[in-house]
């Protein structure tokens, strides 16, 4: 069984920075896209950063230039550095395959951005 846990987050001033980690235990990340996902009550889940096989990036548009997803294929590990904060970044933060059948969602980390 596939089990996603997130953690890093917390409550931040706008302006400041976090890193979000993501570990992967019942599966290899190596062959997939996994992305960063965001929801806040009441909303749909939406994908904010993903990084393909090769590296490749991208970025929704609400982050690009403040946000920086990476992985670590042989720790099974997905990191999301964001910098820059905004009150509006305010949400519980998942990770998860992208473009595939999710796996069963984390529990995610809370991001809090306020002064």
């Amino acid at each position: 069984q596939v089990v996603l846990v997130e953690s890093g987050g917390g409550l931040v001033q706008p302006g400041g920075s976090l890193r979000l980690s993501c570990g992967v235990s019942g599966s290899i990340i190596s062959i997939y896209t996994m992305g960063w996902y965001r929801q806040v009550p009441g909303k749909e889940r939406e994908l904010v950063a993903d990084i393909n096989n090769s590296r490749g990036t991208s970025y929704a548009d609400s982050v690009k230039g403040r946000f920086t997803i990476s992985r670590d294929n042989g720790k099974r590990m997905l990191y999301l550095q964001m910098n820059s904060l905004k009150p509006e970044d305010t949400a519980v933060y998942y990770c998860n395959r992208v473009r595939l059948s999710p796996y069963p969602w984390g529990q995610g980390t809370q991001v809090t951005v306020s002064s």
